[in-house]
């Protein structure tokens, strides 16, 4: 069963799915989460705080499902590729992610700010962590790189920039199919050319 935290996440998680951020409530998402308003406000402070949270776990979630895709029992250009399919795909389908990765973000979204200086500090850890405001674009590539082991850095970022880019102009081919042609390239020594691209 979900805490209250994660029952009120969800909750306006499917709630910015329906509606723009301007227009979610916060009496809404307490109602839908099953939770009382007090509650909401006792984990999350404010709804800004609230907002803070759901970004929190995009990136939190994003970075273990990355984990997850590099620990697979496939060769290193076959986990590369499936990372930078994933990415590409949860990006489609959840678009805080997708705003997270690129920093594009639409009027639907909420806007993304670190707690004032000076307010109050939060009693739930959870919320400490997210009231320093969700992680740059960069900051987010940076951390996908320290996912994969020191001698795919660089091989790893070249993907991740592959996917992210796909995000921004789509490839009808694909970005796994892409990411491979680069990686059998670069892993046997050879630089791609313009005709390889």
């Amino acid at each position: 069963m979900p805490t209250a935290r994660e029952a009120l996440l969800d909750a306006a998680l499917a709630a910015l799915r329906r509606l723009p951020w301007s227009a979610v409530r916060m009496v809404d998402v307490a109602a839908d989460a099953r939770v009382s308003r007090q509650t909401l406000y006792n984990e999350f402070g404010s709804k800004e705080g609230l907002a803070r949270a759901l970004l929190r776990r995009e990136a939190d979630a994003y970075l273990v499902g990355v984990q997850q895709r590099l620990a697979e029992p496939a060769g290193m250009p076959d986990r590369l590729a499936g990372v930078a399919e994933w990415i590409v795909a949860e990006a489609c389908t959840r678009p805080l992610l997708r705003a997270l990765l690129t920093g594009c973000w639409g009027e639907r979204l909420p806007v993304p700010r670190p707690a004032r200086a000076g307010a109050l500090r939060s009693g739930v850890p959870a919320q400490r962590r997210a009231d320093a405001g969700p992680p740059a674009p960069a900051e987010l590539v940076a951390a996908t790189l320290a996912c994969a082991d020191d001698r795919w850095a660089r091989t790893c970022e070249l993907t991740v920039r592959l996917a992210l880019s796909h995000l921004v102009a789509p490839d009808p081919q694909g970005v796994g199919p892409l990411v491979r042609r680069v990686l059998d390239g670069t892993l046997s020594g050879q630089n791609p050319t313009a005709g390889d691209r």
